[in-house]
C-alpha cells in the first residue's frame, strides 16, 4: 500500500508546499467568502503544481485540522486552527496610511472630553476596518483629581462634574438625600478640591472610609454633606472602571458567516450587555501589545464566529485600557492589526498630552 505523504515535518511545521497553499487559500477566501477548490489554488498558487496533487495537499492540511468543506463540494475554508497558522507563521502585515492617523489625532486634539474622544476613537475604528471597533474606558483609578463641582438639576438629582489631569472631564449624576442650595453646593466642592485636589481617585476612596468616621463626630453639617456626596461619587459601581464604547455593531450583518439571525441576534444581545466583550478585553489590559483570539480562542460561546483584536493604550507608560475589533474570523488580519495598533498608540499619545 503507498504511503501518503504528510504535509507537516517531523517538527510538526508545515512543509513549504502546504505553507503556500495554506497561505494563498486563507487570502482567497479572506478576499471572496467562498470556498477554495483546487482549480482555484492552481491559478493562484505560486508553485507549478497540477490540480491533482493541490487536491492531494488540500485533503492532507483538512485530515491536520487547518481547513475544512462546509458542504460536500471539494471547496474548502480555514478552520481556526488555519487561521491562528496563518496569524503566526504566514502572515505579513501591512503598512498603514500614516496621513489617515495623522488626521484622525489632529481631530480628537481639539477634544478635552475623555467621553467624547473614545466615543470618536471607537467610530473610526469601525470605519477604517468596516468592523466593530470596542474602546476600553479609561481606569479611574490611575487618573488624579483637579477640580469637581457640583450642579443641581432637578429634586435633589446632583451633576458632578469631576476635571481630572488637568483637562479630561468626566461627568456623573448622583441623588442626594437632602435639600441643598447651589450656595451650599460650591461650598461644598470647595471643600472636596481642597481635600483631594492632586490625589488618585484610589487614595480619595481610602481617605473617604476615614472621613465618614469623623464626620459621624467632628465635622459640621456642610463638610458632612460633603463628604456624602463624595462617596457617592467615588463609589465603586459594579461595572466602574469597566465599561466600553462599541461603535459599527451593524457591519457585521454583512458578513454570512454571522449573518445567521440567530447568531447575529446572540451577538447584538452581547454587545449590548457588553460582559463577556469587558471580560476578555479585561484579559488583554494585562498582555503586551496586539492580541488576536481566533473564535473560540476568546473562550466565550457567543464570539466563536468572531475574531477580536485588542491593543492596550497608555497613559505615562501604564496600561490604562484596552482598544480593539469584533468581526468574523474571515476577516483581513493583515490589514486590521496595524489599524489596531496604531490607534492604540494615537489614543494614548493624545491622552497623554492632556495629563
Amino acid at each position: 500500500m503507498r504511503r501518503v505523504k504528510r504535509v507537516q515535518s517531523e517538527e510538526g511545521e508545515l512543509d513549504t508546499r502546504a505553507r503556500t497553499l495554506l497561505k494563498r487559500l486563507i487570502e482567497c477566501y479572506i478576499s471572496d467568502g467562498q470556498p477554495i477548490g483546487s482549480r482555484t489554488l492552481a491559478n493562484e498558487s505560486e508553485l507549478d503544481l497540477s490540480s491533482a496533487t493541490i487536491r492531494n495537499v488540500m485533503s492532507l492540511l483538512d485530515d491536520e485540522g487547518y481547513i475544512t468543506s462546509p458542504h460536500t463540494s471539494s471547496g474548502r475554508i480555514p478552520t481556526a486552527k488555519g487561521y491562528r497558522f496563518f496569524i503566526d507563521k504566514l502572515m505579513k502585515v501591512q503598512k498603514a496610511k500614516t496621513h489617515e492617523f495623522n488626521q484622525f489625532r489632529s481631530k480628537i486634539e481639539q477634544v478635552s472630553e475623555t467621553n467624547t474622544i473614545i466615543s470618536m476613537v471607537s467610530e473610526e475604528l469601525s470605519h477604517l476596518t468596516s468592523l466593530a471597533g470596542v474602546v476600553m474606558i479609561p481606569i479611574f483609578e490611575q487618573v488624579t483629581l483637579r477640580q469637581i463641582e457640583f450642579l443641581p438639576i432637578s429634586g435633589r438629582r446632583i451633576l458632578v462634574i469631576l476635571v481630572t489631569n488637568d483637562q479630561n472631564i468626566q461627568n456623573r449624576i448622583i441623588n442626594i438625600d437632602g435639600d441643598l442650595s447651589r450656595s451650599q453646593l460650591e461650598q461644598a466642592a470647595n471643600y472636596l478640591n481642597s481635600l483631594f485636589f492632586g490625589k488618585s481617585i484610589h487614595e480619595i476612596r481610602s481617605q473617604l472610609l476615614q472621613s465618614m468616621e469623623r464626620a459621624k463626630v467632628e465635622l459640621n453639617a456642610m463638610m458632612s454633606s460633603a463628604i456624602k456626596m463624595a462617596e457617592k461619587t467615588f463609589s465603586r459601581g459594579e461595572n466602574e472602571s469597566h465599561d466600553c464604547v462599541i461603535a459599527g455593531q451593524t457591519n457585521l450583518m454583512e458578513y454570512s458567516e454571522i449573518g445567521d439571525l440567530d447568531k447575529l441576534r446572540q451577538l447584538f444581545d452581547a454587545f449590548n450587555q457588553k460582559r463577556e466583550i469587558l471580560h476578555l478585553f479585561d484579559k488583554s489590559l494585562t498582555a503586551r501589545g496586539v492580541q488576536i483570539y481566533v473564535g473560540q480562542e476568546s473562550g466565550y460561546k457567543v464570539l466563536d464566529s468572531c475574531s477580536i483584536i485588542t491593543s492596550p493604550y497608555h497613559i505615562d507608560g501604564e496600561q490604562i485600557g484596552v482598544l480593539g475589533v469584533i468581526g468574523p474570523t474571515r476577516m483581513a488580519y493583515d490589514r486590521v492589526v496595524p489599524i489596531v495598533d496604531i490607534t492604540a498608540k494615537v489614543l494614548g499619545s493624545v491622552l497623554n498630552h492632556q495629563t
